[in-house]
């Protein structure tokens, strides 16, 4: 076994958090290293997650809506689209391997920090050893260490399904020659953004969601809105399921059977129902990346769901290592990893004490229309104080989506009862993703909704949306000209 290389930080993983966490050591003048475990350099977001679905979001609008198109996977012959889907896959492939050179090989270059590829575990306090991969062999010790070794497609146990082949938004990237019909079973952010890409370019989906509702842990009205935009492009999603069993109808392939197509039992609303589509795909959550890493040899432990165990500054129950990323839990955002990771480094070297205040983190699906949420929903408020401030307006109104006849949409503002405060709020429809970052603003910093209509905005914009919410506390807004404040 080679002698130990030593660091002031070494970090297991090599996503969003542990280049963060790189990028705050590096401007404290600390040597780091880090142990790439599982995905590619660069973790979730680059390589399975964030670029990769996003991308092929904007390639599947282009493919249902004719226009200037910079996709060379879609053409158009007679004004209808077609999809070259390995072109695709071929494109995406070709950006996440830039975003990785530019993003993470090129940034840990800049900083200094030595990569060592293969799987990592802790053998001691702070120390990591390659157990397998390119370094297997290769220990690294630190002052202090960080765990940021992400999270992983998780399917629940579903009578059935390990005897399976099925999809999850992972593997879906590998797979070049795609079935005509598909049933996703899910109704989160993944399930619905994986759904419009394959009904775009050209698969039948059919989104099996178990609660009464897609985006069930978003304001009700979101979910409401975004099913009935889905539903009239053609998705069919089917809520209020108990799915009991899957299989694959076997043919006779000769000597041996092989697997022809899925069928999935269900209870919709107590009522049996069988759906079934040439493929199934799995997108009903994640798992934290914590088993078989030498967490108890750490002297770490673990939450009943396998996430690790963190104070608010992110220290782990042992007080040299720190846990930053999906590992930790909720909420699984490339954004709040990043931070969680910065502020790791923060706390384990300056002793600063900082931590994240999670009810100000904004949260988006990148469906069309968008749909966007931060804060309080209007249930949580009621059941804490019993009563509701909350004012929503339709994208219709707004001057700007009634010009550009894109009015599928509305804005929900939740204000503090007595101050006033903006407490939440949650929209769905265009440029949604863009427009909840002011809405974040005032829910961090506690404006009210006087400081966002006494804010100029610029007209007309989709973002006056947002200003509307706010004076419709005020005034009649269905009696407003369109430069009223």
């Amino acid at each position: 076994m080679e002698e130990p290389h030593s660091y002031d930080l070494v970090i297991l993983g090599g996503g969003a958090a542990s280049f963060a966490a790189v990028t705050e050591a590096s401007g404290r003048g600390l040597s780091t290293a880090m142990v790439n475990t599982g995905l590619p350099l660069g973790g979730t977001c680059v390589n399975v997650g964030c670029i990769p679905s996003k991308h092929l979001l904007a390639l599947g609008e282009k493919a249902a809506v004719p226009g200037e198109n910079p996709f060379e996977a879609v053409r158009y012959s007679d004004g209808e689209p077609t999809v070259d889907w390995a072109v695709a896959l071929d494109g995406t492939d070709r950006l996440v391997d830039q975003f990785r050179e530019s993003n993470y090989v090129d940034v840990a270059e800049h900083f200094e920090t030595d990569i060592y590829e293969g799987y990592g575990q802790l053998t001691d306090e702070t120390a990591i050893e390659v157990v397998d991969g390119p370094d297997e062999g290769v220990r690294i010790t630190g002052e202090k260490a960080i765990v940021a070794t992400g999270s992983s497609p998780w399917a629940p146990p579903i009578d059935g399904l390990d005897e399976i082949d099925y999809y999850t938004s992972e593997t879906i990237l590998e797979e070049r020659d795609l079935p005509e019909s598909i049933v996703i079973v899910g109704g989160g952010y993944v399930a619905l953004e994986w759904g419009q890409i394959l009904h775009r370019v050209g698969v039948g989906v059919t989104i099996l969601q178990r609660s009464e509702r897609v985006l069930s842990a978003m304001e009700g009205q979101l979910g409401r809105k975004l099913q009935r935009a889905f539903e009239a492009e053609g998705i069919d999603v089917v809520t209020g399921n108990d799915v009991q069993r899957v299989c694959a109808p076997a043919t006779d392939g000769g000597s041996e059977a092989t697997q022809s197509g899925v069928a999935v039992e269900t209870a919709v609303d107590g009522t049996e129902r069988t759906v079934t589509a040439d493929a199934l795909f799995v997108a009903t959550g994640v798992r934290p990346n914590s088993g078989g890493i030498g967490l108890e040899t750490a002297g770490i432990e673990t939450n009943d769901d396998g996430t690790i165990r963190v104070d608010e500054h992110f220290r782990t129950t042992n007080p040299d290592v720190y846990a930053a990323g999906d590992v930790i839990g909720e909420p699984e955002l490339e954004t709040v990893a990043a931070k969680e990771g910065n502020h790791a480094v923060k706390n384990a070297f300056g002793g600063e004490g900082v931590s994240i205040d999670y009810d100000a983190v904004p949260a988006v699906v990148f469906t069309s229309p968008e749909v966007a949420s931060v804060g309080t929903t209007e249930l949580e408020y009621t059941a804490e104080y019993g009563t509701c401030s909350c004012r929503t307006v339709q994208m219709d109104d707004v001057p700007r989506a009634k010009a550009v006849k894109n009015t599928d949409g509305l804005v929900q503002v939740l204000k503090h009862h007595e101050t006033d405060e903006i407490v939440g709020v949650h929209m769905v429809g265009p440029r949604a993703a863009d427009m909840i970052s002011e809405a974040t603003l005032a829910v961090k910093f506690g404006l009210t909704v006087d400081d966002i209509i006494d804010t100029i905005h610029p007209f007309p914009t989709f973002s006056e949306a947002f200003k509307h919410a706010c004076q419709a506390f005020r005034r009649d807004t269905s009696k407003m000209s369109c430069c009223v404040e």
